[in-house]
């Protein structure tokens, strides 16, 4: 079974008190710094995961996403968990509760990059396309209550149209590009009514222990690098 090389980061961003879900963001910190994601979220916890080596993680990878469901989550507090990605990012959380069912309750995608091979030959050089063409193919709905956005001016828009249609659910169209600025724009009106639809009841899962500190491999750096999400 491959090994994942790295060690992955995550500092967790907690209200005042009451919260009950947990929003689960890959580019974590650039989210933050782009687009004070824990602010938009409001009165959840917010989990930011790094990188780490973002192409290889993030593409569809299945020990990353083993790594995230067995080392990650469950030292996160309790709670309903959403996910939250874009482009690698989305691709990687979608990849993520393919593989291992029930992970998140929610996922918000937003310009993932669901490349197929008809849609999207200009990506054929990206070392890691055939995985990712080969998962993209398999993709299915899931139960996780699931929203796309995705940029009017991008390359993704076409394949985020066939990856909406594959899983049935919304696909949220909006101005710009493939660039943060979109992406913040996309969370403000859209990833909040998300949230609310898991603040009542209870969570399926059983509760993490609140103040366990992080499972070995996994750190809360006092510096996390700041990557800008890229492909």
């Amino acid at each position: 079974m491959p090994v994942l090389d790295g060690t992955l980061e995550v500092r967790v961003v907690s209200p005042a008190g009451g919260a009950h879900v947990v929003l689960v963001a890959h580019d974590g910190p650039a989210y933050e710094d782009g687009a004070a994601l824990s602010r938009v979220a409001g009165a959840v916890h917010v989990a930011l995961l790094s990188p780490g080596d973002r192409n290889e993680w993030y593409s569809a990878n299945p020990a990353y996403a083993d790594a995230l469901v067995d080392r990650v989550l469950p030292r996160l507090p309790a709670g309903p968990r959403v996910g939250l990605g874009a482009s690698l990012g989305a691709l990687a959380m979608l990849h993520a509760e393919h593989r291992r069912p029930g992970t998140f309750d929610g996922l918000f995608l937003q310009s993932g990059s669901f490349f197929t091979a008809e849609l999207d030959p200009q990506e054929s050089g990206f070392p890691r396309y055939r995985r990712i063409l080969d998962f993209v193919e398999q993709a299915a709905p899931t139960a996780a209550r699931t929203v796309l956005t995705c940029g009017r001016d991008e390359e993704n828009l076409h394949n985020n149209r066939a990856m909406a249609r594959r899983l049935g659910a919304p696909l949220i169209e909006v101005p710009g590009g493939h660039t943060m600025s979109t992406w913040r724009d996309a969370l403000r009106p859209h990833l909040p009514p998300l949230l609310r639809e898991f603040t009542d009841g209870p969570s399926h899962r059983p509760a993490a222990r609140h103040g366990a500190g992080l499972a070995s491999g996994v750190r809360d750096p006092d510096r996390p690098d700041r990557p800008d999400p890229g492909a």
